[in-house]
């Protein structure tokens, strides 16, 4: 088995005889624990994991340590240790050593003072008045008159912390909604600087939709002034971001919101932040590994991903009307059959094709009328017509509304071929004096 101890240091707020974080740090870790494993448990001040199961997951045992470590310290983490049982985990975080494998288990523990285990605490000036130093001098002693002088528990959490006696825990459920505060070490006058503050819930919020299998497209952040206020600054204020499609990437919703916090003015110090997840989507793992043996579809993916990303930082740098792309929507007429929208706006499902035929890479503003030679439009040469016609006749419901004119259309398209201009998407219409022809469209 691999455990993992997390460590947390006392929390202000608590008494000083208590020693301990507050049970609200102790949650928020736990919470963003769950994302690596279901077997989540706090103990004392501590949250403690077995993720032995999941080292393959997440890509093997160094790239575990890696990710936990660098996690777990922008969440106040003092201390991470690794071993074979929670509670010598513990025991090894609370004494500074992070990797309990160096040596055997039993052999580590031995060289640890007694303050490391909480069962023995109590009784720490008996056993020093014995000679005892460390959990080993404790382990020497005859197990019969531990037993007898002092409570059970002392040879229990030793025989647990050891590995010769089965440990029970208390799993935490993963919430069903996310909602985390914080209280920041300083006053901030100016908004962006709130962002130092808000990563770490960001943090905490991503290891959540982890656990879930979910992303986020909608968060909020509040802000509550301090008490030395203005009477007309108010408690606080919120900023609310959303994303075009679920995200758990810390980073990139770090950007997002750093774009909308330099926008934003406090009017008074802010001295509280709290995180909620407004609107939560499932979302998908990334199948990469799944496809070791190609490199271009995984590179691929990589920049459609992040040019997706770096659309939505420009759309909240710029405004959500200056980034805009293309999309198609659900219209046979070939002028409407696209449209420009904002890039922050999540694009329309993909429709099915309208037609066997192929349409036209590039669409000319204005179709472009042909001449006709021998009742054979002409463009560069005489056409071929290749496949066709396919027919549309659409939009009587549809009127401009600024010359309040129709836009009807009666077509026939046929794909053309030109020995000098190439592949030609062009239609038959008629017209008040006869039927012509027109060149729409292109093929690149």
């Amino acid at each position: 088995m691999l455990w993992t101890a997390l460590l947390l240091p006392p929390s202000a707020s608590q008494t000083p005889s208590s020693n301990l974080p507050g049970p609200d740090a102790l949650a928020a870790v736990a919470v963003w624990a769950l994302q690596f494993t279901p077997r989540v448990a706090v103990s004392e001040d501590a949250v403690l994991m077995e993720v032995g199961a999941s080292t393959r997951l997440f890509g093997g045992k160094r790239a575990l340590r890696d990710r936990v470590v660098a996690q777990a310290k922008e969440l106040g983490v003092a201390q991470v240790a690794w071993a074979t049982t929670a509670l010598g985990a513990h025991a090894l975080a609370r004494c500074g050593i992070e990797n309990g494998f160096k040596k055997p288990l039993g052999v580590m523990l031995d060289a640890l003072p007694m303050a490391c285990l909480s069962a023995v605490r109590p009784h720490a000036t008996t056993l020093a008045q014995a000679g005892c130093r460390t959990l080993g001098d404790v382990r020497a002693l005859p197990r019969g008159g531990l037993s007898r002088r002092f409570d059970k528990q002392l040879l229990q959490a030793l025989d647990r912390a050891y590995g010769h006696a089965p440990e029970v825990h208390a799993w935490e459920a993963l919430p069903d909604t996310f909602h985390a505060r914080l209280e920041l070490p300083f006053r901030v006058e100016h908004a962006p600087a709130l962002l130092q503050g808000a990563r770490r819930l960001l943090v905490q919020m991503c290891g959540w939709l982890a656990a879930r299998h979910a992303g986020v497209t909608a968060f909020t952040l509040r802000w509550w002034h301090d008490a030395m206020r203005a009477k007309d600054a108010g408690e606080g204020g919120s900023l609310s971001v959303g994303t075009a499609d679920p995200s758990r990437d810390v980073e990139h919703l770090c950007r997002l919101l750093a774009e909308h916090l330099a926008k934003v003015a406090l009017l008074a110090p802010a001295g509280d932040l709290a995180l909620t997840a407004d609107q939560v989507h499932d979302q998908a793992g990334s199948t990469a590994a799944l496809l070791p043996g190609l490199p271009g579809l995984q590179d691929a993916a990589r920049d459609v991903e992040s040019l997706h990303l770096v659309l939505e930082r420009m759309a909240a740098r710029l405004g959500p009307e200056a980034v805009r792309r293309c999309v198609t929507r659900e219209d046979h007429r070939q002028e409407w059959m696209g449209h420009w929208q904002p890039a922050a706006v999540p694009p329309p499902r993909k429709l099915p094709g309208s037609t066997s035929l192929p349409q036209p890479t590039w669409v000319l503003p204005e179709p472009l009328k042909l001449a006709v030679r021998k009742h054979r439009p002409v463009y560069q040469g005489e056409l071929q017509l290749l496949a066709g016609p396919q027919c549309v006749e659409a939009g009587w419901w549809d009127r401009d509304d600024a010359t309040d004119e129709g836009r009807l259309v009666v077509r026939d398209y046929w794909l053309a071929e030109s020995r000098h201009a190439g592949l030609l998407w062009i239609f038959q219409a008629r017209l008040d004096d006869g039927t012509a022809w027109f060149l729409h469209g292109v093929f690149g």
